[in-house]
């Protein structure tokens, strides 16, 4: 007897997923009706949606209805947003009355992902992403190249030919597209992107070698992020990276990817100076390659210079009769030429902290001389509590994918970030109250950020003022690293002078004292008129230390159009780096395909630096 087998009925949808497919559908009939009001009846009062380039070709977060509803009205008919579901194979999760769900949906010209929380008002948050243009996608999985053509040919040329015709042409055989400035993770990681794109560029750095910007730092440089959060596009690190990587490994890593992903590299070039011919709508950038001058004539110019400008070297009376060795700590060679050397390092925060322990190490006898308070957090503890559910094996086993942790990071808007930031920080507080305790004793100034959301936001705010504490810490808290607070006036022949009339004798003086603006060294290439209109590079506009308004509500100039026509800015840590290229990348190719590209609420002026 043959046995018939009914059919397993398919489970009902949760009621989250419910929840989430009505919310996009619902979002989607507002939108192809261009219902502004409609489309922000479905966000909570209290509200938030954060556009990466998909909706206004720019990077953008809009709060509360009526910034949702201004949105819609000045995007929806151009974006022609549509196919809006749960990602496949995701399913929406429900705690404490608030769905969240990842999504992807089209527009016009490409398509996209995002995530969104609801709450029983409405969309509490909501993220958009565009990750890809039609008709210009990546080859890659199914369309990948296949690199080389089988057969006999006559004059064949090999892959290494091509290679060096490409790079060496540029300027000469053909123009480059992009130029980039700055050859680090971030000019890299962006050159990277372009290359799976199609976009023809150049990356030039003054250094010889990529990686050369982290093998001439001090040689106790390491990253102080974890591997999980500093993977680079395409090629993740391998499981068996160490978690914390020492400069001159990432050097090599990051020559070894600049090479593997064919990024048109020229290193030992300076650019000199870069004009915009408003009428050709190009630039003319000129460069000293190696001893010779070369003029590219590129469309776009990117300055991807991390995150700060030319270093704050400070001026004082004293220092041209001061009779030992004074430097940036930009420029510190590393302490082994300072063992019994008396030492002053100028400063207090990761550069600082990094210099003393190595000079200590060798048996230097350093003094920190401390001029404001810093933000100080245990790395270990930082991992876990900060970053361990995103990047962290832990997440790793968890399912919590680059991808995932990159769009949960992302999904927060910028306005609310420090209120998910204090709690994590106060939990640090706790679990290292015996460490800062003694910190206190020893008489350095220790702060938790102007609100207490600790170093993230200070990152984010001004990037600087904090020190994740590798070892150093320790030292400054037992007293073996001396911290004298007060501001430096002067420099005798031998000794550093304090405002109070402490002299602090020194052979040598390091200025760990930080970097300006990056438009202040984009200045010295394209003027500082270009640099006055752009305005300040980085910050939130927080009304916080350094951070002066108005709330900008991203980050000032970074990633996105600025107020000078083809000048971009690029870089950031090496997530930043990752993360952000995408989408810079990605408005680089819409604007060389000639792809309509309005820009919505474009960054205005507030600071000059």
């Amino acid at each position: 007897m043959t046995q018939i087998l009914e059919p397993v009925p398919a489970a009902a949808p949760s009621p989250a997923r419910r929840r989430a497919e009505q919310w996009l559908a619902d979002l989607e009939s507002a939108l192809t009706a261009g219902d502004a009001d409609r489309a922000a009846a479905l966000f909570a009062p209290t509200s938030f949606w954060r556009d990466l380039v998909a909706f206004t070709w720019n990077i953008t977060t809009v709060e509360n209805r009526d910034g949702v509803a201004d949105l819609v009205a000045a995007t929806a008919a151009r974006t022609g947003a549509s196919h809006f579901r749960v990602a496949d194979g995701e399913e929406p999760d429900e705690a404490d009355g608030v769905v969240t769900a990842y999504v992807t949906f089209e527009t016009a010209v490409g398509r996209g992902s995002g995530l969104v929380r609801l709450t029983d008002e409405g969309a509490f948050t909501f993220l958009t992403t565009l990750d890809e243009l039609k008709g210009h996608e990546e080859r890659r999985g199914p369309t990948r190249p296949r690199g080389v053509e089988h057969g006999a040919f006559k004059g064949r040329v090999t892959w290494k030919e091509r290679r060096t015709a490409e790079v060496e042409g540029l300027g000469t055989d053909r123009q480059p597209y992009v130029v980039v400035i700055g050859g680090g993770q971030g000019g890299i990681a962006l050159g990277a992107r372009l290359r799976q794109l199609g976009v023809d560029h150049v990356v030039v750095d003054k250094h010889p070698r990529p990686g050369d910007n982290w093998r001439s730092r001090y040689k106790s440089l390491c990253l102080h992020d974890p591997v999980w959060y500093d993977h680079l596009p395409y090629l993740p690190f391998p499981a068996n990276w160490p978690v914390f990587a020492p400069k001159d490994k990432i050097g090599d890593w990051l020559e070894m990817y600049t090479r593997v992903m064919e990024v048109n590299y020229w290193g030992s070039t300076t650019a000199r100076t870069a004009t915009w011919d408003d009428a050709a709508k190009e630039w003319t950038v000129t460069v000293d390659r190696d001893g010779t001058e070369v003029v590219l004539k590129p469309k776009q110019l990117v300055f991807a210079l991390g995150v700060s400008g030319k270093p704050n070297v400070p001026v004082f009376p004293g220092q041209d009769v001061f009779a030992g060795e004074q430097h940036h700590s930009s420029q510190h060679p590393g302490p082994d030429a300072y063992k019994d050397k008396k030492v002053v390092v100028v400063g207090s925060n990761n550069s600082a902290f990094d210099i003393c322990a190595a000079l200590w190490e060798v048996g230097a006898d350093v003094t920190m001389v401390q001029r404001s308070s810093t933000h100080i957090v245990k790395s270990d503890t930082l991992m876990d509590i900060g970053l361990g559910d995103l990047y962290s094996e832990r997440a790793v086993a968890a399912g919590v994918t680059t991808f995932k942790a990159d769009t949960i990071f992302a999904s927060l808007p910028y306005r609310i970030l420090h209120t998910f930031q204090i709690p994590q920080y106060e939990a640090m507080a706790e679990r290292d109250k015996d460490f800062y305790e003694r910190l206190e004793k020893s008489g350095f100034r220790h702060d938790w950020g102007d609100d207490g959301s600790g170093l993230f936001m200070k990152y984010l705010r001004r990037g600087s003022g904090y020190y994740i504490d590798v070892g150093a810490g320790d030292l400054v808290a037992n007293g073996d690293i001396p911290v004298v607070q007060g501001q430096v006036v002067e420099l005798t022949e031998h000794a550093v002078r304090l405002d109070d009339g402490t002299e602090l004798p020194a052979d040598v003086v390091v200025y760990a004292t930080g970097y300006g603006s990056m438009n202040g060294l984009a200045a010295d290439i394209v003027g500082q008129e270009i640099a006055d209109k752009v305005g300040k590079v980085w910050g939130l506009g927080s009304d916080t230390t350094k951070d002066p308004g108005p709330w900008e509500g991203e980050e000032r100039n970074m990633w996105k159009p600025t107020q000078q026509e083809g000048l971009w800015f690029h870089g950031g840590n090496l997530h930043q780096s990752r993360y952000y290229s995408l989408y810079l990348a990605l408005q680089l190719k819409a604007r060389q395909e000639g792809i309509d590209t309005p820009v919505h609420a474009l960054q205005e002026r507030h600071h000059l630096s």
